[in-house]
């Protein structure tokens, strides 16, 4: 992790912190963590941050793997017990509820699942644990011990966006969605806008791998290549994939033709498992769910639970485009369109969709 990284990490954590503790002064609400330690094993003062991961698990190369950077973090700064649950192919809310549970009565504080799909399992075993701080990646659930940890894609994949506009020699770039659900959408809407508003003779090629979560959509490297050699073929020299661990197929696909891929959520560039095609990522989406997930290991620590939404953006540096790959630097504008869009993000001057 680069200099520039922990900067923005840290940065993002200052805000974040402090965004809670305002947020907090008008609720007082949520019990500290020496406090935690009243009924069911709960708040074992050895026992500290848990993780419960999203379909693709650890290994992903992008959205889990961002998490675990968080957790191992806090783990080397509070010295404490961690754990990080892999989930089962084709599990139910039920299946999530133990595993939620099951992390509650062990005693670690706080528990966060990683993904939208813990939301509905969330709401239950929260309101069984109220003296536990919980935390959701990427959904909302309305709980007083509940913190929603969401991010503004859009404005990451928009700058994304700019960057295929100026990078494409063929004037067509192309978007993989690992599964077509609103998340995903703003992903999407993100970058075609960013792409348009840079150059509107650049065509998008669009393509979601599947359906629904339980088909694969975010664990199938071989769908991802199918999907970006078929745009490929289409002449596009730029896919960006908001795929999860699907993406890594979309990754090899364009470096085997030695085009540009945009990565997703953690540095792609820097992943050593991608260490083979880092000279086709030309840049990554940044979505900093390490940086959430040990802000709101932070706040337990302090004994002030982040609650309620929380929203990282680019404001905050909680999203934000990656320029590890020295090619970035080279190409004619590039940067410059970027910082430009940035700045009109966050002065509010661009307004990006959602869908």
């Amino acid at each position: 992790m680069g200099n520039f990284e922990m900067r923005r990490i840290s940065k993002l954590t200052r805000v974040a912190v402090g965004v809670a503790s305002l947020a907090l002064a008008a609720t007082a609400c949520g019990g500290t963590s020496s406090e935690a330690g009243s009924s069911d094993g709960e708040g074992d003062s050895k026992k500290g941050l848990a993780i419960a991961y999203d379909i693709g698990g650890k290994g992903d190369q992008s959205f889990n793997d961002a998490a675990f950077s968080g957790l191992d973090k806090a783990k080397k700064e509070f010295g404490y017990e961690t754990a990080d649950i892999e989930p089962t192919e084709g599990e139910t809310d039920a299946d999530k509820v133990q595993r939620l549970t099951s992390l509650a009565k062990q005693g670690y504080n706080p528990i966060v699942g990683i993904g939208f799909a813990y939301g509905p399992a969330m709401t239950e075993v929260a309101k069984k644990y109220p003296k536990v701080s919980f935390g959701i990646v990427d959904s909302v659930v309305e709980a007083d011990n509940v913190a929603s940890l969401v991010f503004a894609e859009n404005e990451a994949s928009y700058l994304a966006g700019v960057a295929a506009a100026k990078a494409t020699k063929t004037n067509t770039v192309g978007f993989v969605g690992g599964v077509d659900i609103p998340l995903i959408h703003k992903f999407e809407a993100g970058y075609k806008q960013g792409v348009t508003d840079t150059n509107p003779k650049v065509k998008v090629l669009s393509q979601y791998l599947t359906q629904t979560a339980e088909e694969g959509g975010f664990s199938s490297p071989d769908k991802g290549k199918a999907a970006a050699e078929s745009q490929l073929e289409k002449n596009a020299d730029v896919v960006y994939q908001a795929a999860g661990l699907s993406g890594q197929g979309v990754i090899e696909a364009a470096a085997t033709q030695k085009k540009w891929a945009i990565g997703v959520d953690s540095d792609q560039y820097e992943q050593e498992a991608l260490a083979k095609f880092k000279n086709y990522i030309l840049t990554s989406a940044l979505k900093d769910v390490g940086g959430a997930v040990y802000a709101l290991a932070k706040s337990v620590e302090d004994g002030k639970p982040l609650t309620g939404v929380q929203t990282f953006d680019l404001k905050v540096d909680g999203v934000g485009l990656s320029e590890t790959n020295p090619e970035y630097a080279k190409i004619a504008g590039l940067k410059d369109a970027v910082d430009k869009a940035k700045a009109a993000i966050i002065d509010g001057t661009i307004k990006v969709k959602t869908e």
